[in-house]
């Protein structure tokens, strides 16, 4: 591989390693805040000790995140530095918001949240959460911003002397249409991770005390450490599940439906756009290689899938694809072939007439014998991978409700351990579903690391404002790319076990043990410390 393919290869796995915990952190923040809403509110224990529980798992996701996002930022003055200034103009605004404003108000409210349970008052301390939960979600506002520029570039204008795009409004960088339908997208994603983890492991400890509560009575039970199951009685055990477990995996798996209802609506939306905006992406998306009036939807595909002359389509819904695109079941969509001929014409006019910047010019590849298509394979597998994986959460939510409604024997309180088991083997997908949209996204965008404008050519103009992957990389040698490449891989994959084991050792932990209403308070009582067990 040449440098190009080994630093996208890098900049690829930092991203997605970095992006397996983003989903968790953005989504269990606002859900923590609602669960220490609820106890601030009625003053359950039971979401008091959820509060805490799950708080502990978001802490050590908010932390690995913290140092994987550091190490990601690296990547764009290692291997990709002729993209930094090309688009540093532009960035730096948004970056600077996210850096600023966004990430000092969650990391600021965090550390007042974490250490703020016996020294402020419940309502200065629930205000806290809820900064931390606005927080994080602006953060995801901005760098999405950043990275709607790179899909759709709008409020800028090209400089003949600096040889790059400068920016002239940021309101206009920040109010991007492709920013404002990936927002709510990529938020609806998150909610729907965080709200699968909150349901599995609900369901978990439902079958976990169900099944212990059973072998308490026969008398088989084995020790355990877990703080809420020791010295705990088989009554004590299902009135966990009916007050602590229930209602939270109720709270979840409702929460679950609804983002996946949005994330439905969005998705389409954002359909829409990408037919106007990156025509090309959506016929890779469906490995549509011909222009076609009412396009079918391609649900099955063989073949290699790299080029046009090795696919076969298998299973195609008729007109869908068409209706995809605008909501009519006839309308035209143009296909992989029309669209690389009719960009080789308009960039080949554009350079006899010398509309193209300095450096597009100069490009021997550019645009003589350039494909403009992405990876048909990736982007046509992404895609389906995408939806595909966001099953689980729903075979996980409807699976639950049915469980978890109250005229079941035992009143909704027992789960069984078939269903825990398989709860838990879905656990991965929503992660994989999330991974799986931005592979898409950013692989769709290929072979461009900031795509034309085609959808508004008077707001940026599109045979200047844009680049090539090819033309974005620093002048590095293969050796040295690969060397840190490597080096990336394996620490990234540490901390990937690292963060597995952790949040796997706190959930088998479980939470605190319900609070003994005859035990005495004293002055050395072990909340007060400054621990992570609060």
């Amino acid at each position: 591989m040449n440098v190009v393919d080994i630093s996208r290869w890098q900049f690829g796995i930092t991203t997605v390693y970095h992006f397996i915990l983003v989903p968790l952190t953005i989504g269990l923040a606002p859900m923590i805040a609602i669960m220490q809403t609820v106890w601030w509110k009625t003053g359950n224990e039971a979401w008091l000790r959820a509060t805490k529980f799950f708080g502990k798992l978001f802490l050590i996701n908010f932390a690995l995140g913290v140092a994987t996002g550091i190490v990601q930022e690296f990547q764009f003055g290692m291997n990709w530095s002729q993209y930094s200034r090309f688009v540093a103009d532009v960035f730096g605004a948004p970056l600077a918001l996210e850096g600023l404003l966004a990430f000092f108000l969650e990391s600021t409210f965090l550390g007042l949240w974490f250490f703020g349970w016996q020294r402020l008052n419940k309502t200065l301390h629930l205000a806290t959460i809820w900064l931390v939960a606005i927080g994080v979600t602006a953060s995801a506002y901005f760098i999405i911003a950043a990275n709607s520029f790179m899909q759709h570039p709008v409020g800028v204008e090209w400089s003949e002397e600096l040889q790059r795009p400068q920016m002239t409004s940021i309101v206009e960088v920040l109010t991007n249409n492709t920013t404002l339908l990936a927002f709510p997208h990529v938020i609806l994603g998150a909610w729907l991770t965080a709200a699968t983890v909150v349901a599995v492991v609900c369901l978990y400890w439902m079958a976990r005390n169900s099944i212990r509560a059973k072998k308490l009575e026969a008398g088989t039970a084995p020790v355990t450490t877990a703080p809420s199951q020791l010295g705990a009685s088989a009554e004590q055990l299902m009135d966990d599940n009916r007050k602590l477990w229930r209602p939270v995996a109720l709270f979840a798996l409702w929460m679950t439906i609804a983002s996946g209802i949005g994330l439905f609506i969005t998705g389409d939306a954002q359909a829409q756009l990408m037919f106007k905006q990156q025509p090309m992406k959506m016929a890779a998306a469906e490995s549509l290689c011909e222009s076609a009036d009412g396009a079918g939807f391609s649900v099955l595909s063989i073949g290699t899938q790299n080029n046009c002359d090795h696919i076969n389509h298998i299973i195609v819904i008729p007109n869908m694809l068409s209706f995809l695109a605008d909501h009519t079941f006839d309308s035209r969509v143009q296909g992989v072939e029309e669209l690389q001929a009719q960009y080789e014409r308009d960039f080949a006019k554009a350079r006899e007439e010398g509309r193209l910047a300095r450096t597009v010019a100069e490009s021997s590849a550019f645009p003589a014998g350039q494909n403009f298509a992405p990876n048909l394979f990736v982007t046509y597998w992404s895609f389906r991978a995408m939806i595909t994986w966001a099953l689980g959460s729903v075979i996980v939510a409807f699976g639950g409700l049915w469980l978890l409604r109250k005229k079941r024997p035992g009143g909704g309180l027992v789960v069984p351990r078939k269903f825990a088991v398989l709860a838990l083997w879905m656990l991965p997908t929503p992660f994989l579903a999330n991974a799986s949209g931005w592979i898409f996204t950013e692989m769709g965008r290929q072979p461009w690391v900031v795509a034309p404008n085609w959808a508004n050519p008077d707001e940026a103009d599109p045979f200047k404002i844009n680049m090539l992957v090819q033309d974005g990389v620093s002048f590095n040698s293969s050796g040295l790319v690969w060397t840190s490449l490597i080096i990336f891989t394996l620490l990234y994959a540490a901390l990937g076990v690292a963060w597995f084991l952790i949040e796997r050792r706190y959930v088998l932990e479980g939470p605190e043990a319900p609070a003994d209403p005859d035990a005495e308070t004293t002055d050395d009582d072990e909340s007060d410390k400054l621990s992570f067990a609060y």
